[in-house]
């Protein structure tokens, strides 16, 4: 099936020139000016992956993919001028996959939509329980459960919803308990390619921590190392536990104060 591709970018030049990349390529593509504009072809087409410049008018592209993220789980490239970090980070954090700087070299940018697909198409194929197999392997640390067939991860029997980056770094990391990655080897297992730049890699870390771990500062399961950007996952220790308990406890109690 043909992907459908959103380019959103108010400078009308780099709009065209990105769309004739990927058409090019075979991609059928949607054009937009703005957030807004955007957000419309959403809800008029059903869009494989889109390509979001930051700084736009009307509605900027940090706003948009905020907004995108409440209802669609496609892979989002953001594009950013180099001397705006806090912009890719902020991007990263509102649920944008990649990015890219400007300017770009087009053929970087062809690369990485070409392996976002592919990696999105593989969460389509689990979501959808394409793999025909009889008693689809659950991957348990504690509470925490991850099912690859059914793309599909609970904490404490409550799901957790995940992009699909999100998940493909939880996977790794599931499957080998206590096995303490580089961001660099979490990079190049997830992207299939080597590694130039982790921070993204370490975003998507810290985010995925905030959605599977009650307590950051006192983490059950993720454990990073962030000044040597060492990551692992393994099975809570007695103390950790304790810690946890002791942190609910102290939750419930400022509810009650609160009350």
């Amino acid at each position: 099936m043909q992907a459908h591709i959103l380019v959103v970018e108010d400078d009308a030049e780099i709009r065209e020139g990105v769309a004739i990349y990927l058409k090019n390529q075979g991609y059928t593509v949607h054009k937009a000016a703005n957030g807004k504009e955007g957000l419309e072809v959403l809800e008029q087409q059903n869009i494989s992956l889109a390509i979001v410049d930051v700084m736009m008018p009307v509605m900027d592209g940090i706003t948009m993919v905020l907004k995108l993220r409440e209802k669609y789980d496609f892979p989002v490239i953001m594009l950013s001028a180099k001397s705006e970090d806090i912009d890719k980070i902020t991007g990263l954090n509102m649920g944008a996959d990649d990015y890219v700087t400007k300017p770009f070299v087009p053929m970087e940018l062809l690369a990485r939509v070409a392996s976002h697909l592919r990696r999105y198409q593989r969460f389509l194929a689990m979501a959808g329980g394409q793999q025909a197999r009889q008693g689809p392997p659950r991957y348990c640390v504690g509470g925490l459960e991850l099912c690859e067939e059914t793309a599909s991860v609970t904490l404490d029997g409550m799901p957790v919803k995940l992009t699909p980056l999100e998940f493909k770094i939880l996977a790794l990391l599931i499957k080998n308990p206590g096995h303490v990655f580089s961001a660099d080897e979490i990079y190049e297992r997830v992207w299939n390619e080597k590694a130039v730049n982790t921070d993204t890699i370490m975003v998507h870390v810290r985010n995925l921590r905030e959605k599977i771990e009650l307590d950051t500062k006192n983490p059950k399961y993720l454990k990073v190392v962030w000044g040597l950007s060492l990551i692992h996952i393994s099975e809570p220790t007695r103390q950790a536990e304790i810690s946890y308990a002791v942190f609910c406890l102290k939750k419930k109690k400022k509810k009650k104060i609160k009350k």
